[in-house]
């Protein structure tokens, strides 16, 4: 079939009928060598835009404009590799005229834009606490992303991906319409990926997925068919089960660049085991970017197509794959037949409107990042409640002032204060008898001294008791990562917090000197010093009558001196009592200001930082929240 577009200079006829090996030669752009001669020969492989002087070929019609834009212009189309046809099949040619016309890049919708956005703030946020290799897949998303966004949006590149023997590049002949890719029965018989593109402007589309100008195709076909697939760039890849691991390593690669997928499977592969754990299942969330064709159906007898049809659709539902049936998104499944045709008309029209559509390019990316962000999920989402409770912060802070004394410390203070409301308000003679049995007691030196070291080894021990306790429970919930984050800056805290808690004590226990003394105290001393003058005049008043100096009169002496002896000690009763209250309040005092200092120390060296890992994980849970479209529970 020789076929001669209306844009060809009447000239070109002439070149075409002069060139006997025509029928027989591989028909090539100018990175191939084609209409191009020995200077598009020389071009290194991929090089968009290198355009060869047609003048070397005898085109004396070449567009100088063209040359000068650099625009892919291969002029062919495609290849003649059935070497068996003999010369009945004409290298089909079609030049263009023109610079190809810029094409805009690819409009990625607000929400799509939202959660890109999120994603790299959610990266940006996780480098301190995740690793490089956690990271990696949504990293290379966005680098995807980011390159998509740059390049053509008026194009949409598809890939036919298959096993060996599963017609997919005889069903790219067919979409072509000429035959471009290799078919035979060699195994495997596709060795690289081949492109084909409808319309001008897909070089670097092309370029980005690594294929040589020597690859790259361009079919022929009416106006109609043309128009279309217009904006279509198709890709032939090789056998993704090829003995080749190179030819592997290309379907995969590739895969990832792509916008949409057209899986070409045959009656006897069509359930097999790598194609659905290791391509099918995987991208099951690229659904709506994925076509399935069951070629071959020529082969099945009378209804076993629609069974095999049906087998199919069932092992994609398993693969967790949404099938686009009754206007629902999802993934479209059809039968075909390339070798007769059957069903090509079919997917072509399927493929033109998908093309049409301009969307696949963010389609796919946003099913990337629904994959991305569903293996980052255990990493920031484990369906548990976070975070450190009031209760568990109070807990943690007399934990603190328990380890610091700080019971016992208003405890003694409130004893000092009623040993010093006891010295102004009591008896003479009782001071004087607890100073000399205070006295008596003997003293070593060595006992308080080990009570003291054993004390302080049993409060670094509650300290790092709190400290693990805290830590526990702020971590619990937590994904791994972040766990361990609030632990290392629990452990990072408690560093030094012993030393820091003695020193506070040190300074926030009892003030230096004497408690502070009521207004009533002095009361109460002129009221026992009154008792006790009391008891010395009854006492000299017998004396001297003893003496004989005075009258006798036993009943005012003895009087005198009853009610000093009775009243000296009512006085320091009634001064005890009246004590008791500010004692209490002096001792709460003295253990609130220990217990405010324990808790401030434990604040800023431990619940502080794990505050702050605990508000970064909220925050990266926010943003994955984002990222998946909805909050993240």
């Amino acid at each position: 079939m020789t076929a001669v577009t209306d844009e060809d200079h009447t000239d070109h006829t002439d070149h075409t009928d002069h060139s006997a090996h025509a029928a027989g030669r591989v028909g090539r752009g100018p990175e191939d060598g084609g209409p191009g001669g020995a200077q598009a020969k020389d071009a290194p492989e991929g090089a968009p835009g290198k355009t060869a002087s047609r003048a070397a070929a005898g085109d004396a019609g070449a567009d100088p404009v063209a040359e000068a834009a650099g625009a892919w212009d291969d002029g062919l189309i495609a290849r003649r590799v059935n070497e068996g046809a003999g010369g009945e099949q004409a290298a089909v040619v079609e030049i263009r005229t023109g610079a190809a016309p810029a094409a805009g890049p690819p409009v990625y919708d607000g929400p799509l834009r939202s959660r890109l956005d999120a994603l790299r703030e959610l990266v940006g946020l996780s480098r301190t606490r995740l690793d490089n290799r956690t990271l990696a897949e949504a990293g290379q998303v966005l680098d995807e992303a980011a390159a998509r966004r740059k390049l053509s949006g008026q194009h949409t590149v598809v890939a036919l991906a298959g096993a060996t023997g599963s017609g997919k590049s005889q069903l790219f002949n067919a979409l072509a319409g000429v035959p471009i890719s290799e078919t035979g029965v060699r195994r495997p018989t596709t060795a690289a990926p081949i492109a084909c593109s409808w319309s001008d402007g897909a070089a670097s589309l092309i370029d980005r997925l690594g294929i040589p100008g020597r690859l790259r195709r361009r079919p022929v076909q009416n106006a109609e068919a043309e128009a279309q697939l217009r904006g279509l760039v198709l890709i032939d890849l090789p056998d993704h089960d090829s003995a080749a691991v190179q030819h592997r390593e290309q379907v995969d690669r590739i895969l990832k660049l792509v916008d949409a997928v057209v899986w070409v499977v045959d009656p006897e592969k069509y359930a097999d085991a790598m194609l659905h754990e290791r391509y099918l299942r995987p991208l099951a969330g690229h659904a709506e970017v994925m076509f399935v064709v069951l070629n071959q159906v020529d082969r099945l007898p009378g209804e076993a197509a629609e069974l095999v049809l049906d087998d199919l659709r069932r092992l994609l539902d398993e693969d967790g794959i949404a099938l686009g049936e009754y206007g629902e998104p999802g993934a479209t499944v059809l039968a075909m037949s390339a070798l007769t045709g059957d069903g090509v008309g079919e997917l072509r029209e399927l493929l033109g409107q998908f093309v049409t559509e301009r969307g696949a390019a963010g389609r796919r990316v946003s099913a990337d990042v629904d994959a991305a962000a569903a293996r980052l999920r255990p990493v920031y989402v484990t369906g548990q409640r976070t975070g450190l409770s009031e209760e568990a912060r109070e807990e943690f802070s007399d934990r603190l002032a328990d380890a610091v004394g700080a019971t016992a410390a208003g405890e003694a203070a409130e004893r000092a204060w009623l040993r010093n409301a006891g010295r102004a308000c009591g008896t003479p003679w009782l001071r004087l008898w607890r100073w000399c049995q205070s006295g008596g007691d003997p003293v070593t030196g060595r006992f308080p001294a080990r009570a003291q070291a054993d004390e302080e080894a049993t409060a670094r021990q509650r300290v790092e008791q709190a400290v693990r306790t805290v830590s526990e429970r702020a971590s619990a919930g937590l994904p791994a990562p972040w766990a361990q984050a609030v632990r290392e800056a629990a452990v990072r805290g408690s560093q030094g917090l012993p030393e820091a808690l003695d020193e506070l004590a040190a300074r926030a226990g009892l003030p230096p000197g004497r408690p502070p003394r009521p207004g009533w105290w002095p009361v109460a001393v002129l009221a026992q010093a009154a008792m006790t003058l009391l008891q010395v005049v009854g006492g000299l008043w017998l004396v001297g009558q003893i003496a004989g100096v005075m009258d006798p009169n036993l009943g005012v002496p003895v009087l005198l001196m009853v009610a000093g002896i009775v009243g000296g000690p009512l006085v320091e009763w009634s001064c005890r009592l009246a004590a008791r209250g500010p004692a209490r309040r002096y001792g709460q005092d003295a253990e609130r200001r220990l217990r405010e200092a324990a808790a401030g120390c434990g604040r800023a060296r431990v619940l502080d930082p794990l505050a702050a890992e605990l508000l970064r994980y909220r925050e990266v849970r926010e943003q994955y929240g984002r990222v998946v479209g909805a909050g993240a529970r």
